[in-house]
């Protein structure tokens, strides 16, 4: 009985809804980017994820669906409908309707007395008509799953995998990139996915993960049919190195360099040697060389960055009188930072909390090509120097994002230079397989 038990605990562990038939799917043992200007994981990203490896064909994956602009994770109604019609099931009881329908629900509705309530289109994708995303009313394949809390309603999407990356990929790089930069993403995605997979993040919803730039932004972006593409002629590809699944991190832009985990304060170890200091260029040179990112500067008033860095670190420094980088990391990215006024001093660490410290809306970014841009809440990147000049400090840097694996552009640079998918790949992870 005691082996039977175990054996149902471990079929349990997740559960797969394809083509509307709810099934149980094993999970056997094996072993983690917006448009990725600041990711989510930065300092989530070493913690490693501990449980179980995913090596399924096309597993399911279940998405917590999160509020307008990804600001919260209960919804106080819910509206679905469908085109071909829906199937709805709670507790033992399946009914369904009409294309023409939309099921309205609150956190009340009678339907939730018998636990959760399973929502599939008939055909095609279900359109939750309550959120909005970038392209308007999103719409999802597989099952929308609700669960009444206290709080409100939660949505998990469960779907497979594979569709769950044709809406990660065009909503992390532009559909119009090179297809080898897509394919790129794609695998770096599934990667990713793969990981999370092993262990709930919601464990109360039983959901891996949710859908903003915390993990992977997912459907915020049409689906597109470059990315689609780049999915489905890298089906079941992942990144491993020393046979197992890593996280592949991703970002923006490079300043032509990368860094690694010691940004984030974690040291180098056997997990994770493929995150290294890469140079990212060519023959040619930096592949990036000629993109606005690559380089940028912000001038500011002592007055102006005072007032930044008492908000932003919660310590009251007086008049900003100097600014200085103690220590760098691989790349030459700052990972220690001291700031001096006349009423005392604050030193922050990590490249995320310092770009964090600067950071602010009250000072222009001018980027390489002359154009300009507002600040915002994170430093472009914490690759750069501080100098100042009278009353005012200058920071001249390069990159846009945290710098630790693929810089999306120059993924796309080096498509653009004929590089293919894995030459992309095993340049910014090192001794890497990908399959």
């Amino acid at each position: 009985m005691a082996i039977l038990i175990a054996v149902f605990i471990v079929v349990g562990l997740t559960t797969a809804v394809k083509g509307g038939a709810k099934k149980n799917i094993e999970v056997s043992k094996v072993e983690k980017v917006k448009p990725s200007d600041e990711k989510k994981t930065e300092e989530d990203g070493e913690k490693d994820k501990e449980g179980q490896d995913v090596e399924l064909d096309d597993p399911n994956i279940r998405v917590l669906i999160m509020t307008n602009g990804f600001r919260a994770v209960t919804h106080s109604q819910v509206n679905l409908t469908a085109d071909s019609g829906m199937v709805v099931t709670y507790g033992k009881e399946e009914k369904e309707y009409s294309k023409r329908k939309t099921l309205k629900f609150e956190p009340d509705h009678k339907w939730f007395k018998n636990g959760t309530v399973r929502v599939r289109a008939k055909k095609g994708r279900i359109k939750v008509k309550s959120i909005k995303r970038s392209y308007g009313v999103p719409a999802y394949d597989g099952v929308i799953e609700l669960r009444s809390t206290a709080e409100g309603i939660v949505i998990i999407n469960e779907l497979p995998v594979e569709d769950y990356l044709c809406a990660v990929v065009p909503s992390e790089m532009p559909a119009s990139y090179e297809p080898e930069a897509l394919k790129a993403q794609a695998v770096c995605a599934r990667s990713y996915a793969y990981i999370h997979m092993k262990k709930y993040s919601y464990p109360e919803y039983e959901a891996h993960i949710n859908d903003s730039t915390r993990y992977q932004v997912y459907n915020n972006s049409k689906r597109a049919e470059s990315s689609s593409k780049a999915v489905k002629e890298t089906a079941g590809q992942v990144v491993r190195y020393k046979g197992n699944v890593v996280s592949t991190y991703f970002y923006s832009s490079s300043c032509g360099k990368t860094t690694t985990m010691e940004a984030w304060g974690t040291k180098p170890n056997k997990k994770n040697g493929y995150l290294y200091s890469a140079e990212v260029k060519g023959e040619a040179g930096d592949y990036e060389k000629n993109l606005p990112w690559y380089r940028w500067s912000v001038t500011a008033s002592a007055k102006t960055m005072s007032n930044l860095i008492g908000l932003n670190t919660g310590k009251d420094i007086g008049t900003l009188e100097n600014i200085e980088v103690t220590e760098r990391g691989p790349g030459d990215v700052a990972i220690a930072m001291k700031a001096t006024g006349d009423k005392g001093s604050v030193t922050v660490k990590t490249e995320n909390k310092i770009r964090k410290a600067l950071g602010g809306s009250e000072y222009k970014i001018k980027r390489q090509d002359g154009s300009e841009t507002g600040g915002r809440d994170l430093l472009p990147s914490a690759f750069f120097s501080v100098e100042k000049k009278g009353d005012k400090f200058v920071i001249k840097g390069g990159g846009f994002g945290h710098g630790i694996g693929m810089s999306q552009t120059g993924a796309n640079e080096m498509a653009k230079q004929g590089k293919d998918y894995k030459d992309i790949l095993t340049l910014f992870y090192k001794d890497i397989t990908v399959g």
